[in-house]
């Protein structure tokens, strides 16, 4: 078997449907202007010039899923006593997330540190990383908005990817970097990819060297005095309207909420996702609310992307610098920017200062 493969663009839904016989295939789709993972069907049109406009983090993480139900039962000899018979699926089937950014593939590494790597692994998410091969295709260019190799990341990462796809003239690169990878270069239209790796790694090269880096020095460095000024968040996110657009497009997002929904003594627990940008995130039943207002919700966003998730976590940026939230920003709130005049030395003290000042 090659070293690495090489997939023609003419034998890609070959490729798809070889694949499909094994596991349930999700690719990028075209859906009207938007791109976004489906499972593969032959009727569906397969969009891979650009990355999908929100994460395929749903894949692994789903938006909503239930986690078990319940249903409440009466003790046949004793009508006051009740007992509740639960029932969970962890199971899941075998999956390929097919051509996934670099910036996916590294998200799912910050979930796999809260949701594995813990004394108390979850196990929905688990075995569906378990279960799950990604095949993540490289960028040829940088989208609007995208800092990834500010972050650790870059247009080739190939953390937490098991193999990835570069795109030449005529088809794909196809390299295995995981044990798990090696399996898909065994398929019939892949050819023997050697002679096309110099072309592929100076695709990659012309790739990271495009990617703008935002920060003076390299990366993010955030003065906590200027983080714990209110007078900077109020300045920079006033124009933010907290829809959570940013959240739910984010490959590194992860909040939820957990609701029992019943009808008629038989139930179902459902984990969904939430945003920490919503007032009623952390709304209290005695109507308290710790962070009412939108930029104390922002800072505590950009504060677990850059400040907690580090400290907890040996300095990893919970952040993989894909430029969906400012991308789509309807108010164009750029996070990148906000985090570069919070470093040390930056145009936050100044702005800050300057909004003391005023009041």
């Amino acid at each position: 078997m090659p070293e690495t493969g090489y997939l023609p663009k003419e034998k890609i839904k070959d490729f798809l449907r070889e694949l499909a016989k094994d596991a349930v295939v999700y690719a990028p789709c075209l859906e009207g202007e938007t791109v976004i993972f489906r499972p593969f069907k032959e009727e569906n049109v397969l969009c891979l010039e650009r990355p999908a406009n929100a994460s395929p983090k749903s894949v692994l993480y789903p938006q909503s899923e239930t986690l078990f139900a319940f249903q409440y039962k009466k003790d046949p000899e004793d009508h006051q006593k009740m007992s509740v018979e639960l029932k969970a699926d962890t199971d899941a089937p075998a999956t390929i997330l097919f051509a996934a950014r670099p910036c996916d593939a590294k998200g799912f590494n910050i979930y796999d540190r809260v949701f594995i790597n813990t004394d108390t692994p979850d196990p929905y998410y688990q075995k569906r990383r378990e279960n799950t091969l990604i095949v993540t295709l490289s960028c040829t260019e940088p989208s609007p908005g995208c800092f990834c190799v500010a972050v650790g990341g870059g247009p080739a990462h190939r953390e937490g990817s098991d193999a990835m796809l570069t795109e030449l003239p005529g088809g794909y690169l196809v390299e295995p970097i995981t044990e798990k990878g090696k399996a898909i270069l065994n398929k019939p239209m892949i050819e023997d990819g050697n002679a096309y790796l110099r072309d592929a790694q100076q695709v990659q090269q012309k790739a990271h060297d495009a990617v703008k880096n935002p920060f003076a020095s390299g990366k993010p460095e955030i003065s906590s005095d200027l983080f714990n000024t209110d007078a900077f968040w109020e300045q920079a996110v006033s124009k933010c309207v907290s829809c959570g657009a940013c959240t739910y497009l984010c490959p590194t997002c992860y909040c939820f909420n957990i609701t029992d929904e019943q009808v008629a003594g038989k139930g179902e627990r459902v984990r969904s996702w939430d945003a920490c940008m919503f007032f009623h995130f952390t709304l209290e039943a005695s109507t308290h609310n710790p962070r009412p207002t939108r930029f104390q919700r922002f800072k505590n966003r950009v504060g677990h992307k850059f400040v907690y998730y580090p400290e907890k976590y040996e300095g990893v940026i919970a952040c993989c610098g894909c430029g969906r939230c400012i991308r789509y920003c309807p108010v164009s709130v750029d996070i990148s920017e906000i985090v570069k005049n919070l470093g040390k030395g930056g145009q936050g003290q100044q702005q800050a200062a300057g909004s003391a000042k005023n009041d």
